[in-house]
């Protein structure tokens, strides 16, 4: 099977990308050693964040957050794409000082999404909140998503425009012919002109068959949802000095994170709950809402992602290798980034540069 792009990695990072090419006229194929959004792209919770991003990706969250407000114009689906705003909760003074000194942070950089707010706005916006908080650093622009009705969106999307997509596809070796590339795998020989590695937690391994050296740790991040409740919540709710990440969807139900870490057998792609984790990840959302206490949990579930020391993606090039790029290790924050990375990766793949600054992400950093 013969192709001018082969990406690894059907996910959302992979399905954006294709989708970029094809409407550009390029003939892509996609193939996953599973199947689309098993891992990281099904199982994330679907955050439009670009409140607290590290500096490095500010330029790019910020026109990931144009893109989103137009989704529907790129895939024909709005992808139940929320908006209700973000915060950061402070509790205490030494907590509005670390808030403050982030937006002056943001300000110098030329940029105004993230605000203070004060403790008579913060009961306004929510009023079901502890009486104990004293203000939040807020993003009005932030909100949510569904990650499987987003990954669909874009793949139905790149078909439309002539990509092809094969599971349960896994790549065995690597051979550059020529300028190009010959993949074996578990279904047939493919032949392309470039390579694209967005294999998610797996990417580590492939970027090894192109001598690349990456320190990517496969990590299962936990999320649990509750029974419905009546509403009582509009933002999505951070806080500063606490791990903690919920958000009451439209049918009521709240999505409760907070970077708790599952236990992960990688070799045989298990994971394990902890549900002592979750149970203090519950009482953090019964100190902020005490009225909360009693709500039951009715699922939780843990998916793998691929995890970079710095915390931040991949971007860009091969090293080692030509005509073989990179866009992996988003590190349980890219599903709010995957339109912006789309048009990256094609952009440097047909221009040879990117619009935005992306020096910051290349695997150079790690010499």
């Amino acid at each position: 099977m013969n192709t001018e792009v082969l990406i690894v990695g059907a996910g959302l990072m992979g399905s954006s990308i294709a989708l970029q090419l094809a409407m550009r006229g390029c003939r892509c194929i996609v193939i996953d050693k599973a199947s689309p959004g098993r891992h990281a792209s099904g199982a994330n919770a679907g955050g439009l964040r670009q409140l607290n991003r590290d500096p490095a990706e500010i330029p790019l969250t910020v026109e990931a957050a144009n893109m989103w407000r137009n989704i529907e114009s790129l895939v024909d689906s709005d992808c139940d794409a929320r908006f209700p705003g973000q915060l950061r909760i402070a509790e205490n003074q030494s907590d509005m000082d670390k808030l403050e000194q982030r937006a002056a942070m943001v300000r110098g950089l030329g940029y105004q999404h993230e605000e203070m707010i004060g403790k008579k706005e913060l009961y306004q916006l929510v009023s079901a909140l502890a009486p104990h908080c004293v203000g939040a650093l807020m993003c009005r622009e932030d909100g949510y998503g569904r990650p499987y009705h987003a990954l669909t969106a874009f793949r139905r999307k790149a078909e439309s425009l002539g990509v092809i997509f094969y599971s349960d596809t896994e790549v065995y070796r690597l051979e550059q012919e020529g300028e190009g590339w010959q993949v074996r795998t578990s279904k047939g020989t493919f032949n392309s002109d470039i390579l694209v590695n967005c294999a998610g937690a797996w990417a580590g391994k492939l970027a090894g068959l192109l001598h690349d050296s990456v320190p990517l740790t496969p990590k299962a991040l936990m999320l649990m949802v509750t029974e419905r409740l009546p509403h009582f919540v509009d933002p999505v709710m951070g806080a500063a000095s606490r791990k903690l990440s919920f958000k009451q969807m439209q049918n009521g139900s709240l999505i409760i994170g907070g970077a708790l870490v599952a236990k992960l057998d990688f070799a045989k792609e298990k994971t394990d709950i902890d549900w002592l984790q979750l149970s203090e990840s519950a009482k953090t959302v019964i100190h902020f809402f005490p009225q909360l206490e009693g709500v039951r949990i009715v699922r939780a579930w843990a998916g793998i992602e691929g995890f970079m020391p710095d915390n931040i993606p991949v971007i860009g090039a091969s090293q080692s290798m030509k005509n073989a790029y990179h866009a992996f290790g988003f590190s349980a924050h890219g599903f709010q980034l995957s339109p912006v990375i789309g048009r990256i990766m094609a952009q440097l793949i047909l221009d040879g540069r990117s619009e935005l600054p992306i020096e910051s992400f290349s695997l150079s950093r790690f010499d």
